[in-house]
């Protein structure tokens, strides 16, 4: 039984990116209680908003939590096939950490869970259905919130950090394969995000890689083409980083960090030391632009070996996430 709350009400997003002024703050309080280190910015969820996709509609998919018409919280599904072949309906959401233990977490997740089912992408699937979350190992509550609900970690994620970019090592590009900037017209950021894409076709989990979300890709802030490392045979590109600077997260915290946000080879150039070339080069070209740290995300059971060659490079685990799963039916 879900707990009465007074005030309490939930109002389905109405569309467009005004709330994103009101929601920032929210996901901030969230970081911050949880001594995570990260900031969302207005401009983050305005271009997230901003934007329909494959498998979610802000219009349809957004949740917000008001008590007495203050936002105190809001939440959202969407949902991808997933390499290991389930259609997974993804629950993610915040409450202000002033009114987190009252119930208010536990009645997002249940509009959550009844939007899955209800979702006519449920009822046409041919794939087993499950349910996922994702949480820092930090946000105790929200581990807490999905245990408690059934969900399960089936996935282990590690934020990796390199705490200084001296010393870097540059190991030699494979023979036939040379280091050339991407160009910014809109069909060599396609060849980009296409080359991206299919490098990660093998790697656990899914993600959207429809027009939408590539058109999205394009307006995201802090997206600087002239920071990304791009290999190429010929006319091909073999695998590259894309490297980024959040600046408003460095200034809150004081620091200068820049992210390998995704580190990609392709199938025919693996397994002859591009990626450990290209990790090299992308910490060169952030020490180049003023940082002094680095960070990168990665799978702990990548099949790929990307653990071993980030340890390699200088990298250090930081901080640990997982991914849950229950599964859902449509009753």
């Amino acid at each position: 039984m879900l707990p009465e709350i007074s005030g309490l009400s939930l109002r389905q997003h109405p569309g467009g990116t005004a709330p994103a002024a009101l929601m920032a703050p929210i996901a901030n309080a969230v970081y911050a209680a949880a001594g995570m280190d990260d900031i969302t910015t207005v401009a983050d969820l305005e271009n997230w908003l901003g934007h329909a996709l494959a498998g979610f509609d802000p219009a349809q998919d957004v949740v917000l939590a008001e008590v007495g018409g203050e936002l105190v919280g809001y939440a959202w599904v969407d949902w991808v096939d997933t390499t290991d072949a389930v259609r997974e309906f993804r629950l993610g959401g915040y409450v202000h950490p002033d009114w987190q233990g009252r119930g208010i977490g536990r009645r997002l997740l249940a509009w959550q869970e009844a939007r899955s089912r209800a979702h006519p992408a449920a009822a046409a699937s041919t794939r087993p259905l499950v349910l996922g979350s994702w949480s820092m190992d930090l946000n105790d509550r929200k581990v807490r919130l999905l245990t408690h609900a059934g969900y399960r970690s089936v996935r282990f994620f590690f934020d990796m950090r390199r705490p200084t970019l001296d010393d870097i090592q540059v190991p030699p590009m494979p023979e036939g394969l040379e280091i050339r900037p991407i160009a910014g017209d809109r069909a060599s950021q396609k060849r980009m995000w296409d080359a991206d894409v299919e490098a990660f076709e093998d790697h656990w989990g899914g993600f959207d890689s429809s027009d939408a979300a590539f058109e999205a890709w394009l307006t995201r802030p802090y997206r600087d083409p002239d920071l990304w490392v791009v290999a190429w045979e010929g006319d091909e590109i073999a695998g590259g980083v894309v490297n980024t600077i959040y600046s408003d997260d460095n200034q809150a915290f004081g620091r200068a960090r820049g992210w390998l946000d995704s580190v990609f080879v392709r199938r025919r150039w693996r397994r002859r030391g591009l990626g450990a070339a290209l990790v090299a080069l992308s910490l060169v070209r952030l020490r180049e632009a003023g940082m002094s740290e680095a960070m990168l995300g990665v799978d702990s059971d990548n099949p790929s070996g990307a653990l071993a060659l980030y340890e390699r490079a200088g990298f250090e685990v930081h901080r640990r996430s997982a991914a849950y799963r229950k599964p859902m039916d449509l009753r």
